[in-house]
């Protein structure tokens, strides 16, 4: 798989989701940012997109693509774990009580299916750090 779109599309889905909720926003010191990397000078609070997986599962004609284990996680600072896993599990009531079928804005494609897999919750051992990872799984589709 060589396009990264479906992914961009599938996180830029996400990242709306999100925002648009005040009680993940209240979580998260007043607003919801979803970064790719550690925001320099930033204290925890915050999210971060982690590792992710896109797979071609074409079927029948119509372009699919599997997400597997898309990592979402919430960093805390040192002693509360309590901080993190409250917006992960946030995060993930607002996927797995939405509408069903579950709508995001994605960008040359359709959510066919979205479920949280697991939260999980770990120190990060060099600074101490909190950390609630939420692993999502997704199928889209190429409109």
């Amino acid at each position: 798989m060589s396009d990264p779109g479906p992914l961009l599309a599938l996180r830029a889905g996400l990242i709306a989701r999100f925002a648009a909720d005040a009680a993940l926003a209240a979580l998260l010191g007043g607003r919801v940012r979803l970064y790719d990397e550690p925001p320099r000078g930033t204290l925890p609070v915050y999210v971060l997109f982690g590792d992710a997986e896109i797979a071609d599962e074409s079927v029948d004609g119509a372009e699919r693509h599997r997400h597997s284990s898309h990592a979402i996680a919430v960093i805390a600072q040192a002693g509360s774990v309590r901080t993190a896993l409250d917006a992960a599990s946030r995060m993930a009531a607002l996927l797995r009580d939405a509408p069903t079928p579950l709508v995001l804005p994605l960008a040359g494609c359709r959510l066919v299916t979205l479920r949280v897999r697991a939260v999980r919750a770990r120190r990060d051992a060099r600074t101490g750090e909190a950390r609630a990872t939420l692993t999502v799984e997704a199928v889209t589709e190429n409109l």
